[in-house]
């Protein structure tokens, strides 16, 4: 999950890893064009944080998607300025 929902400027994802695969966390606007790309890497198993910072991004609804191994999560979050 992210968080702060609704952020201004930056969200910190919270995902936990109980075996060791690749992790894509990927993310979208309302129109589904990917924005960014914050992970894409192998990950031990652990519990991890990561920080993404959308000062450059207009306020609005985006989505991300976590991936790792046959899992698959997309949640939605919204930036207001």
């Amino acid at each position: 999950q992210s968080f702060p929902n609704p952020f201004n400027p930056s969200a910190t994802f919270r995902y936990a890893i109980p075996q060791t695969s690749k992790v894509v966390i990927k993310v979208y606007d309302i129109l589904g064009n990917e924005i960014a790309t914050l992970m894409d890497e192998e990950k031990a198993v652990g519990t991890y944080e990561l920080n993404w910072n959308a000062a450059n991004l207009s306020s609005g609804v985006y989505f991300y998607t976590l991936k790792a191994g046959s899992f698959v999560q997309t949640r939605k979050m919204i930036l207001l300025k």
